[in-house]
């Protein structure tokens, strides 16, 4: 394998893998960045992510065939290849990049992981809780259900949460005294997901 054609392989492989996975690493950034309304500028890029991912593993299989494959008697008489290729055309750099394309592929998977544990309020009055179903658009994976999760978490009063990427939705009880739906609302709409409707369920 000549060692542009490699170069051009790997590449396409890391860059595929990566866009596969942007719409889950882009709010883990906003996190770290303290940015949160740019989590879901991404979320678009999801529905694409099995053809980036077919993409992926198919590049990195020709890669490893290309690389791995027997010498014709043309390519050794010509010495096309370098006999001892630099460390960016070895096989071990085709092996840190297949796992790195991996890590990346299954980064939705384990996104969640980056977010601290969300702390929920201890009603002091239950009469006062009301609990609302949220129907969110743009989530697609765990790490933007923790992102909202944090978010929401963040306001006073908030008793009960469950948010589901799943669903499109989250389910909020709090203590109507401390905050209200609009607070709520406007704390999803911080993360760049958008609300799409609310129903009260008590």
């Amino acid at each position: 394998m000549t060692n542009k054609k490699s170069s051009s392989l790997v590449m396409t492989s890391v860059l595929t893998a990566i866009s596969a996975s942007l719409c889950c690493i882009t709010p883990v950034l906003a996190l770290l960045a303290g940015s949160s309304g740019v989590a879901a500028t991404f979320s678009w890029l999801e529905p694409f992510r099995p053809w980036l991912i077919g993409i992926t593993v198919v590049v990195l299989a020709f890669a490893w065939y290309q690389k791995l494959r027997p010498r014709t008697e043309e390519e050794i008489a010509c010495n096309c290849d370098e006999d001892k290729p630099s460390f960016w055309h070895s096989k071990k750099f085709l092996g840190i990049v297949t796992v790195f394309a991996a890590i990346m592929l299954a980064f939705p998977y384990y996104s969640d992981a980056f977010y601290p544990e969300t702390k929920l309020s201890v009603s002091d009055n239950v009469n006062l809780e009301s609990t609302y179903e949220i129907n969110i658009t743009g989530m697609t994976c765990t790490g933007c259900e923790e992102h909202v999760k944090l978010e929401i978490g963040k306001l006073p009063g908030i008793s009960g949460l469950e948010v589901s990427y799943e669903k499109a939705n989250a389910v909020v009880t709090f203590d109507e005294s401390k905050t209200d739906i609009e607070k709520v609302k406007s704390a999803v709409d911080k993360t760049g997901y958008k609300v799409e409707s609310v129903n009260k369920s008590k």
